[in-house]
């Protein structure tokens, strides 16, 4: 499937996963105001460490997996049934883990043990987590982005509705718990989706521990993990710097620009993930994985400068439209940060092929190096410039991070 197929059927999972995401941030906004959308931001991100951590970070390790050996059955049944035990070990580690330190988690991130349900809520909805993060996964690897994008549209409706119910019986804490039972609810359209595929066998469902397999999804276990869990925890140390040096309106205002990002960016890295990382880890020659990162940057690069342009015209209309007039002093800090948006995806595009190459040691030091390099930037900048300088500091972030993967693109490409 060519990327311009692969785009249009991204991008209608991804504005169905917009409008539901855009939904509670608006909710919020409406109910909590700016410091009811930061502590959004808080709860949100301890969703997106446990759904990572969930799973075992292995949805990468899938997708490249299944898009090597789906010609060879047996390796493939051998991969599936050990990504399916680790996913399910992990996550009833991982649950179990969320269940016993909820309280202590509650007043660390939100600072009010009246969300503690919520927190335990999540913990057991982590299983259900796991196994729709498998599935998807699965059908990644195929490349089967029509039957993916039904999924997470229709998942995405049912977010929605959910939402709304339940922020409207319960306000904050109703679009919270919303937030969580809409993952278990995307099992109820996932499952029946893939058990109609026409590449679906019953023996994907096995679940068998296997040494090799194991070993190999360790490695992508270990990169995703990093990629993600390093950059929430990071984001959650921000908060609290920004909250304790200027309060938690401020802290919604961050929050509010860097969710007008990561909206508007979700058309662009669902591309990039549905598309290229099986992709890349298909190809194994110079030319053509030099040929694939061209045409990555001539397609992506001017659709996401484009979209940074527009944001920033319309940045007013749209702080008022998804949030309220409570959020004007947002509108000074959409400049540095859209900028860091179009840098962010070109280094994105070529920091994939580290996960499809499986790079371990180079992703994992690079992640960590530039995630403590962010954090230090946030705390120089800020005490110089102010709010506006965590903008700032995401910006040149991004930039040594584009350095460092043109160096480590070109000597990996000229190694071959």
């Amino acid at each position: 499937m060519s990327i311009v197929r692969t785009g249009f059927y991204s991008s209608l999972a991804t504005a169905a996963r917009l409008v539901a995401g855009l939904t509670v941030i608006k909710l919020v906004a409406w109910y909590a105001g700016p410091q009811g959308v930061g502590r959004l931001g808080q709860f949100m991100g301890l969703m997106s460490l446990l759904a990572v951590l969930a799973g075992g970070g292995i949805s990468s390790g899938i997708v490249k997996y299944v898009a090597e050996y789906r010609h060879d059955t047996e390796r493939l049944s051998r991969l599936l049934a050990a990504a399916l035990w680790y996913a399910l070990a992990a996550s009833c580690l991982i649950g179990c883990a969320a269940l016993l330190f909820s309280h202590p988690i509650t007043l660390w991130l939100l600072g009010d043990v009246h969300y503690e349900n919520l927190v335990r809520v999540l913990a057991a909805a982590q299983l259900g987590i796991a196994l729709i993060n498998y599935i998807l996964a699965v059908i990644n690897g195929f490349m089967d982005v029509r039957r993916l994008a039904f999924i997470q549209v229709l998942g995405a409706l049912l977010s929605v509705v959910m939402v709304a119910g339940l922020s409207w019986w319960l306000h904050l804490y109703g679009a919270l718990l919303a937030l969580v039972l809409s993952q278990v609810l995307l099992l109820m359209v996932g499952v029946p989706a893939w058990w109609r595929s026409p590449y679906f066998q019953r023996s994907m469902l096995r679940i068998r521990f296997d040494a090799e397999m194991t070993r190999r999804l360790a490695a992508f276990s270990v990169m995703t993990l990093t990629s993600s869990l390093l950059p929430l925890l990071i984001n959650i140390a921000v908060r609290d710097h920004l909250a304790r040096q200027f309060g938690w309106d401020h802290v919604g205002y961050w929050q509010a620009v860097s969710r007008v990002s990561d909206a508007y960016l979700l058309f662009l890295t669902t591309a990039i993930n549905i598309y290229y990382l099986p992709r890349l880890a298909a190809i194994n020659d110079r030319a053509s994985l030099t040929l694939e990162l061209r045409n990555a940057c001539r397609h992506l690069l001017p659709a996401v400068m484009m979209l940074a342009a527009t944001i920033y015209v319309l940045r007013e209309w749209l702080t008022r439209l998804l949030f309220s007039a409570d959020f004007v002093a947002a509108n000074s800090l959409y400049a540095p940060q859209l900028a860091g948006d179009v840098i962010k995806i070109t280094s994105f595009l070529l920091s994939y092929l580290m996960l499809a190459k499986a790079m371990t040691r180079v992703f994992v030091i690079s992640e960590c190096v530039f995630g403590l390099s962010y954090l230090a930037l946030v705390y120089a900048f800020t005490s110089s410039f102010g709010l506006i300088g965590a903008m700032y500091a995401f910006a040149v972030n991004y930039v040594l991070y584009l350095a460092f993967n043109l160096w480590v693109a070109r000597r990996y490409l000229e190694a071959l």
